[in-house]
């Protein structure tokens, strides 16, 4: 029993200083980053979209963060240079990932900037990808007649286009793009972010 007390106090001090050193010291070191140059804050769209994402789970089967050469064929792949801290200046909370079932999405908005593509590959990716395994999204979407001079139709070909009447985006899924459209940080990293080899230095995989 008389050890129970020490233990305690040691388990409480180890817990304390790792807490420190890998929780609040980051975040004071993180919290005084500038954004990238070049970086923008997300509009109110972009912004609804983000929480879109969020609430999709989207981040479950897409990172955010691609990796230098020496980690992963990232840059081969054409998802951009290793991502630095100050990329992430406005996102709150951040999509890092922990697993990449998809492809990593923290330039997918340079690599496919098309609004129509993005909007049929959500309601329906096997329209593009046959092979594909990501869930389709149908309820961001609505089954109209016909198309009013306001609605966003999905190009669908073949065996998913409708019989009769069109597919439109739902708000939901326009503001999904916007966020997607907004993922773009093939501007160069900040020059104190960058390794002794001149590539960006990657965050630390999570």
């Amino acid at each position: 029993m008389n050890r129970i007390v020490p233990l305690a106090i040691l388990a409480l001090g180890i817990l304390a200083f790792a807490t420190l050193l890998l929780v609040i010291a980051p975040a004071i070191q993180i919290r005084s980053e500038a954004p990238t140059p070049g970086l923008k804050p997300y509009t109110a769209q972009q912004q609804r979209g983000r929480d879109q994402y969020i609430a999709l789970g989207c981040v479950y089967c897409h990172t955010q963060q691609p990796r230098a050469s020496d980690q992963a064929p990232d840059p081969e792949r054409g998802w951009g240079r290793a991502s630095v801290a100050s990329d992430y200046v406005y996102d709150t909370p951040h999509q890092l990932g922990t697993m990449r079932t998809g492809p990593d999405l923290l330039n997918v908005g340079a690599r496919l900037p098309s609004r129509d593509w993005h909007l049929t590959h959500l309601y329906q990716p096997r329209a593009i990808f046959d092979w594909s395994i990501m869930p389709a999204y149908p309820f961001l979407f609505e089954h109209k007649p016909a198309a009013g001079p306001d609605d966003v139709v999905v190009a669908l070909e073949g065996k998913y286009a409708p019989a009769e009447g069109v597919i439109v985006a739902r708000q939901e899924a326009l503001d999904i793009v916007s966020y997607l459209q907004s993922l773009d940080r093939t501007f160069p990293a900040p020059v104190d972010a960058l390794r002794d080899d001149g590539y960006a230095r990657p965050e630390e995989p999570r």
